[in-house]
């Protein structure tokens, strides 16, 4: 994993968190979310502010995400949107908090210039303790505010400057004129700055999650289906039509196609098609010759070329299915049929354009194991952990 890390391939794009009043203000919302502060001097976080430094130093890399389900967050710069989402338990969660962000930007601007915003991601489950209990999540909502409740107060005084404008007496009030002052000297005017975050609610319909050695759920399809990592005995009755594993080729190729879902990358639009095919070719040779104990430091593609006439009869079926396709692509041979049980099926695919694209080509990245840039491209999390594995 190091030298994924010297490359910038993991951990990349994190914010680094060095001033001491930076620091000073993690640990206080640190310390409000869970109770335990950090003693290091500077660190790095992503877009939720958790980071790995700290989860190393207190022994818990779920420190902001206690069971796995409803993620808190730190912010404390806005640049934070950019950073990526490390240890995601869903693949929504990413997308709502960068949407979080960008539509309270000025007012998180306003409110991270004297302290740390911690908020949490809330939805009706606390814990997913069993698979059914991953159907019972619906929206999610975000509940965010200052370490020393700014926003609340803000919204206080709002209220209290509305009672002294209705009122007709209250230019006699002393105690609500006292609690104005007092109010105000914490928020500032809010009159002219409202310190006001939107109540952010968010539809969680489709989604992948880490739970239970990976799941896909499509709920909203007019064939709705949940396809597992793992094995799908494992999980029990689920409340959807129906349940797949990885080892249901045809009926995830056939809930794919029910749906119009995924399109063959050689029709695609706007694609060079052969060059995509040829990668992904030159990808399964790069894992055959690395397990040959081949030198890849600075192979070109001659190369790979090479490699691909040395180990020829070696290759795996997924890259011959590819080739036969490219050889259609690029010379108009015969067009080879490849069904959903060749391996080299799912691999020729690529989502069409729709609200659930980006989770579709997860599913393809996690079929096709051997298209490594895919893999890092759609699905972090498995390449990670793929990566993980290697000796």
């Amino acid at each position: 994993m190091k030298r994924l890390i010297e490359r910038g391939l993991m951990f990349g794009n994190l914010i680094r968190i060095s001033s001491p009043a930076l620091v000073e203000r993690y640990n206080r919302a640190l310390k409000q979310l869970t109770g335990k502060t950090t003693r290091l001097k500077s660190f790095h976080v992503d877009i939720s502010g958790y980071s790995p430094e700290v989860g190393d130093s207190l022994k818990d890399h779920l420190y902001l995400n206690e069971g796995g389900c409803n993620r808190q967050f730190i912010l404390l710069t806005s640049e934070q949107k950019t950073a990526p989402l490390l240890n995601a338990q869903f693949s929504t969660s990413r997308g709502i908090l960068r949407q979080f962000i960008d539509e309270n930007e000025a007012q998180l601007f306003a409110l991270t210039a004297r302290d740390a915003v911690a908020g949490e991601l809330l939805n009706s489950v606390y814990a997913v303790d069993n698979p059914v209990k991953l159907f019972d999540i619906r929206d999610v909502k975000i509940e965010a505010d200052t370490t020393e409740a700014h926003v609340k107060s803000a919204e206080e005084l709002a209220g209290k400057i509305e009672q002294f404008r209705r009122e007709d007496n209250a230019w006699w009030d002393d105690v609500l004129i006292a609690q104005m002052i007092g109010l105000a000297k914490k928020t500032g005017d809010v009159t002219r700055a409202p310190l006001r975050l939107k109540k952010a609610s968010f539809r969680q319909d489709n989604f992948w999650t880490k739970h239970f050695d990976g799941m896909y759920i499509f709920r909203t399809m007019e064939h709705p289906a949940a396809i597992c990592a793992g094995d799908k005995t494992k999980l029990g009755k689920l409340p959807i039509s129906y349940t797949f594993d990885f080892q249901d080729r045809n009926e995830i190729a056939i809930f794919l196609e029910l749906n119009d879902l995924v399109e063959p990358i050689v029709k695609a639009r706007g694609v060079d098609a052969a060059a995509i095919l040829q990668q992904k070719m030159d990808f399964i040779v790069i894992d055959v010759a690395a397990a040959k104990g081949e030198d890849l430091t600075k192979a070109t593609p001659r190369d790979i070329r090479s490699l691909t006439r040395k180990y020829a009869s070696a290759l795996p079926e997924e890259f011959h299915g590819l080739a036969a396709l490219l050889r259609w692509a690029q010379s108009g041979a015969g067009w080879p049929k490849i069904t959903s049980d060749h391996p080299a099926y799912f691999y020729t695919l690529r989502s069409k354009p729709h609200a659930d694209r980006d989770l579709v080509n997860m599913l393809l990245s996690a079929l096709t194991p051997l298209d490594i840039r895919q893999l890092f491209i759609c699905h972090k999390e498995r390449f990670y952990h793929s990566y993980s594995g290697l000796a």
